[in-house]
């Protein structure tokens, strides 16, 4: 049985889903697991561990391209080996590679450590531009947009309302607002 996974990174990439999902049911798969979160977080990774838990021996899980499935060569080896220890395969469509060769299975491994190669280039090359930015007074960073909501937080928080409540209504984290609620603490103090 060929198992589907399909993965987008935020949830208005639709028509990158769509695609996957119609080449993955062109390919013969019965069954699809799809979502769209980022692959940074593995723990948010819901579907993709549905997929591994759901294949038997003798299925293949089919992707349509490797950086759809994992986020690291530790991570790709990790899912290798979970669909090895159940007698499930792997194949990439856009790749034509399928773990059910040995070919297959070497190509796997230079592949990912290639793209883990790439990704770690280019994460070296953004903290060098962010380096230089900075020494050139360009680079401020990110805004704290939490504290500027700081007297918003207060003017709530004294009607009476909760943490979450709070977090809600302005459109911050809850760790914020109890950080924003902390720093006024202490600073009385």
């Amino acid at each position: 049985m060929f198992v589907g996974y399909a993965r987008t990174s935020t949830l208005d990439q639709t028509a990158g889903l769509e695609a996957q999902l119609r080449l993955l049911k062109t390919e013969g798969c019965e069954r699809i697991f799809e979502e769209q979160v980022s692959s940074v977080d593995v723990r948010a990774r819901e579907k993709l561990e549905e997929a591994l838990s759901y294949v038997r021996e003798g299925d293949t899980l089919v992707v349509t391209k490797l950086d759809r499935l994992a986020r690291s060569m530790a991570h790709l080896m990790e899912i290798r080996q979970r669909l090895d220890e159940c007698g499930t395969h792997l194949r990439i469509i856009d790749l034509n590679l399928d773990t059910t060769t040995p070919t297959g299975k070497l190509m796997l491994n230079l592949l990912g450590s290639v793209a883990e190669f790439e990704r770690e280039i280019m994460l070296e090359r953004q903290r060098e531009g962010i380096a230089k930015a900075k020494a050139a007074g360009k680079y401020k960073g990110r805004a704290p947009t939490a504290r500027a909501k700081a007297d918003e937080v207060h003017r709530l928080k004294a009607l009476g309302h909760g943490a979450t409540e709070i977090a809600a209504e302005v459109g911050i984290g809850r760790a914020s607002v109890y950080r924003i609620l902390g720093e006024t603490a202490s600073s009385s103090a």
